[in-house]
């Protein structure tokens, strides 16, 4: 077996954690959650664009990114012997320490190493150093600086003769486009497991507009992260107090030598790839490395960091404490003196939680808050769900980076008579296309015809019309006056307008009314949606025969003659998510999923991935509307769900009150 090197890649994930660089090491014994496919998770996050953009920048650069490790830094080596050179994918090796470093200008004996990255700063608000302390990294931008840190290090180490200055390049959040087309120009080809740009003909420096990219300068923060100097003195975590150095030290001992090193085991472990059910012959990291902590088959109970929303700052000293299974927590660890007038407070939810954590306890439901609220709705009753995309480079000049795409909706509609339809949708796939305005004409169409009450599931749907605004107000769009004045009546901001049609949050309604075990603490839909699945005889009587997509049924745009009420071997309903097709080929949707961080509540992961995906790769039309057209069940299922969800609390409350 050859040398084994501490890659960038490799540093990322021991930096986490880092017993995770054993477990990733040896994919033969250890099940690991991570999606696993650069090419998806390059367009998922947008970060090729990106990338080709910087290079873009920097037009005398030598590409060595085809070359083999050994042989780029020895390329390297050779051209860092001219007075001024600029270099992508440079290597450096220092010991079994290895990185390429994206984008490198070298002027004399000043090396200025840029890290490119798909984050977008803002100067106005975005600091990395804690102003009152000066003393540490704010946690936001932990793995960014962390990356190029490392690449400093190596460099310094590998060439202390010359003086290196860390650059952070970042979308700059406050840059305009001055061109169209910019984000066509970049495009992602599959090449075996990874992806390959495509750069657009005659795509250069004088092709691309103002610069939206900005280059920030970290030598500061970067001397601070390397000094024995730095600490954090939030974390009191055994692997977060160790230097910066020390901590490569242990990661490169550790890889090079094969040690499983000692995991952190605090509440970064919620979110870890490798807690999953063991399948054999794979086993479960997350169960090894808290099988030291506490008994092997307690591992399958919920933690204290599974509480709902509970924050890391009150999880950690529990588990400092001993407090580590949900179990083990007491009424005095939650402030339940804090109440609200109607439904759950966050305390009170968050104890719910914990006294039903048994897989058999019964659910709560408020059933007299919940038929109060059901008398205030006007029919017909309407259900919308969105798929929206952020993406790095905009569409058209006059675009700021990142700002909101929504491309598809979905629309079901319940009359008083109880006759419920599938009545609209939208979706736009054009490459290139900005649909914010059709998508906003097409929804108004559907919404317009009466002033029944309106439902999303979260904050979502407000959040983009919200945003839409804008783009509008700054558009030249003959109607944006009449097409902003109708989404002020649907939506509500701060203090500024509450529309007399608000959209109603069926996600609130959940959280202060409703909870069943089988949620695991979660409120997103697709989890509530099994357990109500689960729960409800009535919805399994109802739906287990096929009268979704019938004339004499349930009207659908997309489904014919479909039953939603499948059981598997153990007579439990299977989720109606897992009977779909799928969007891409052996890809789980829920790892799709944990690409995007801190959104509980959606999960629209896959959706945003294909969008991307008909958006920056080359497609032909039958690819395009067979993936089209399994987004439109995904949406179609996404809004049945929130009409699903209704029925069950009106059958619910029916049962209560008859």
């Amino acid at each position: 077996m050859g040398q084994k090197y501490l890659t960038k890649s490799l540093f990322k994930i021991g930096l986490e954690c880092p017993r995770k660089l054993y477990y990733h090491e040896h994919p033969e014994l250890y099940q690991n959650q991570a999606l696993g496919d650069p090419f998806l998770e390059a367009l998922a996050e947008g970060g090729f664009q990106v990338g080709a953009l910087a290079k873009i920048y920097h037009p005398e650069g030598i590409d060595l990114s085809e070359l083999y490790p050994k042989d780029a830094v020895n390329k390297t080596k050779e051209l860092l012997n001219k007075t001024n050179v600029t270099i992508f994918e440079a290597a450096f090796c220092f010991e079994n320490l290895l990185i390429r470093t994206d984008i490198l200008v070298k002027n004399g004996n000043v090396i200025n190493v840029f890290e490119v990255k798909s984050k977008s700063y803002d100067s106005r608000k975005d600091n990395f150093i804690d102003k009152r302390t000066k003393s540490y990294i704010l946690s936001d931008w932990t793995r960014y600086i962390g990356d190029i840190a490392y690449q400093t290090y190596v460099c310094k180490n590998a060439y202390p003769n010359f003086e290196f200055i860390p650059f952070l390049t970042l979308i700059n959040k406050n840059a305009i486009t001055t061109v169209d087309g910019l984000n066509q120009k970049f495009l992602l080809k599959r090449a075996g497991k990874k992806g390959k740009i495509i750069i657009k003909p005659n795509t250069d420096i004088n092709s691309v507009g103002d610069k939206i990219l900005i280059d920030i300068n970290m030598l500061d923060g970067i001397n601070l992260i390397l000094s024995d100097e730095y600490y954090n003195p939030k974390n009191s975590n055994w692997w977060d107090i160790l230097t910066f150095n020390n901590k490569i030290n242990e990661l490169a001992f550790g890889l090079l030598n094969d040690n499983k090193l000692k995991p952190r085991l605090d509440a970064k472990c919620k979110k870890c790839e490798f807690r999953c059910e063991a399948v054999s012959p794979l086993a479960s990291g997350f169960n090894e490395c808290w099988s030291k902590k506490i008994a092997l088959q307690d591992i399958s109970e919920p933690f204290v960091f599974d509480v709902w929303c509970i924050k890391s700052n009150k999880s950690d000293p529990l588990l400092q404490s001993g407090k580590i299974l949900m179990r083990d927590l007491t009424e005095d660890d939650f402030e339940l003196e804090i109440k609200k007038e109607r439904g759950l407070s966050h305390q009170q939810r968050q104890w719910l939680q914990v006294e039903r954590a048994s897989k058999n306890s019964e659910k709560y439901i408020d059933q007299e808050n919940l038929a109060l609220i059901f008398k205030s709705w006007q029919f017909p009753l309407h259900f919308i769900d969105f798929e929206t995309a952020t993406v790095a480079i905009p569409f058209n000049k006059g675009m700021r980076p990142y700002e909101q795409i929504a491309f598809q909706f979905s629309h079901h509609r319940v009359n008083e008579n109880g006759i419920i339809e599938h009545i609209g949708q939208y979706i736009n796939a054009e490459p290139g296309v900005f649909p914010n305005f059709e998508f906003v004409r097409a929804l108004k169409i559907q919404l317009e015809l009466d002033s029944g009450t309106i439902f999303r599931y979260s904050n979502h749907e407000n959040t983009v019309l919200c945003q839409i605004i804008k783009q509008l107000e700054n558009s030249t769009e003959t109607d944006k006056e009449i097409l902003i004045s109708w989404i002020k009546t649907i939506t509500k901001k701060d203090k500024e307008w509450f529309g007399k049609r608000s959209m109603v949050d069926l996600c609130d309604l959940v959280i202060n009314c409703y909870y069943h075990p089988l949620m695991r603490g979660s409120n997103s839909l697709k989890f509530v949606l099994p357990a109500i699945l689960q729960d409800s005889k009535f919805l399994q009587n109802k739906y287990q025969t096929s009268i979704y997509g019938r004339p004499e049924g349930i009207k659908s745009l997309n489904y014919t003659d479909w039953s939603w009420i499948k059981l598997d071997k153990n007579e439990s309903v299977i989720d109606p998510y897992k009977l779909l097709p799928k969007l891409f080929n052996d890809i789980d949707l829920d790892k799709l999923d944990r690409l995007f961080e801190g959104d509980d509540i959606r999960s629209g992961g896959a959706a945003m991935t294909a969008y991307a995906k008909m958006q920056f790769t080359e497609m032909t039309e039958i690819e395009r509307k067979e993936l089209c057209s399994v987004l439109l069940k995904y949406c179609e299922l996404d809004t049945f769900a929130m009409v699903l969800l209704y029925e069950y609390f009106l059958n619910e409350i029916s049962l209560t009150h008859s």
